[in-house]
């Protein structure tokens, strides 16, 4: 799994640059890629070609996705993402502000794999992105 990748969507710069800073400081050693909507999420899979497969842009291990981007926002793209039979198996975490009931019920039903509440605090962020790493890269088994 050396070539694994996350994408992540997140429309704040400020929030691109703490995520990255909190992979880093869990000594991810994988290529972080950011988009900035949703309409970038899904230009991006989609210019994804097959053979890329076994290269350097295989599909990315998951998918970190803000729920209130412009242009495109993540109850949208996740519909798609998971309508489509290429990128269906892409694990997507929601990481959103967002802690409505009504809101994370949604998500699960449009096929999100994992809902995750921002934290609050850098800290805070830091364990909760090795949370989201360990669990998803050492516990489960993804395709």
């Amino acid at each position: 799994m050396s070539k694994v990748y996350i994408l992540v969507a997140e429309d704040d710069a400020d929030d691109r640059f703490l995520l990255e800073t909190a992979f880093a400081e869990n000594g991810f050693k994988g290529k972080l890629e950011f988009v900035e909507n949703g309409v970038e999420l899904l230009d991006y899979l989609r210019n994804l070609k097959k053979e890329d497969a076994n290269t350097d842009h295989p599909l990315p291990g998951f998918i970190l996705l803000d729920l209130n981007m412009p242009k495109k926002d993540g109850r949208e793209v996740l519909k798609e993402i998971k309508e489509d039979p290429r990128f269906k198996k892409i694990p997507v975490i929601v990481f959103t502000t967002t802690k409505n009931e009504n809101e994370i019920n949604r998500c699960y039903e449009l096929g999100a794999n994992t809902y995750v509440v921002k934290p609050v605090g850098f800290e805070n962020l830091v364990k909760t992105i090795e949370d989201i790493r360990s669990y998803w890269f050492s516990t489960a088994q993804i395709p």
